[in-house]
């Protein structure tokens, strides 16, 4: 299987002391202001997991204002990095990166089901594809990895901060009417107003927003399927 040795590089690592090291130094070149103009294609991508080792990715695209299905592609393989927290990009990211390689379009920008900012040393998976691919990405996980917050409003659109180390680096936000919030954070190449503002623009009637509830139904599924293929 050929893939691009550069970008999977920044995936690679022989030690945690050395992945620390590497996140830390891909950190610092994240940006946290707007490096986009027109959105007019976004991206949703989530990875699954089976018993046996295998990790499927799946990357949707859509139109932004119509949230109408433009494409998806994926990628299967296997895994041996088990999951530890703060380093869940180095388990799914190859994956990833083979995904979009496939991908027939790419979207203007990427929500990603996971950190961002929002992580130890800033560079959750939503940073960390960010930096490696070039491109504007947001962090939007179910749950809190680092920090504290005050629970926001009950109303959809309702946010507070998330502090940590007295910096904030992320955003719990109530996508739904009295549901649990969403943790979003600014991956690479987005301010945190605009994630706030995409998020909220990329939810119907569901908690999550529609590019990451339709990657993460697709790539449960798909790997359901590839297993009753075996």
């Amino acid at each position: 299987m050929e893939r691009n040795s550069n970008l999977l590089d920044l995936f690679k690592f022989n030690s945690i002391e050395e992945a620390e090291n590497l996140q830390r130094l891909l950190s610092e070149k994240i940006i946290l202001t707007d490096r986009f103009s027109a959105l007019r294609l976004i991206g949703g991508v989530d990875t699954s997991f089976s018993r046996d080792g295998r990790v499927l990715s799946v990357i949707v695209v859509m139109e932004f204002e119509s949230l109408k299905l433009m494409t998806i592609s994926y990628h299967l393989d296997t895994v041996d990095f088990p999951y530890i927290p703060g380093f869940l990009s180095f388990r799914e990211g190859p994956t990833i990166i083979e995904a979009w390689k496939k991908l027939e379009v790419k979207p203007d920008i990427l929500l990603v089901d996971g950190q961002g900012y929002a992580h130890p040393r800033h560079l959750g998976i939503a940073s960390h594809l960010g930096v490696a691919l070039d491109i504007p990405t947001i962090g939007c996980a179910k749950s809190l990895l680092v920090g504290r917050y005050e629970e926001p409003g009950p109303l959809k659109g309702d946010f507070t901060p998330i502090l940590y180390e007295d910096e904030m680096v992320g955003i719990a936000l109530r996508t739904k009417d009295n549901t649990k919030p969403v943790f979003v954070s600014s991956g690479h190449m987005v301010s945190f107003e605009s994630s706030i503002d995409i998020i909220l623009k990329s939810i119907t009637r569901y908690r999550l927003p529609e590019p990451l509830r339709y990657a993460h139904q697709y790539s449960k599924s798909m790997l359901k399927g590839s297993e009753r293929n075996l």
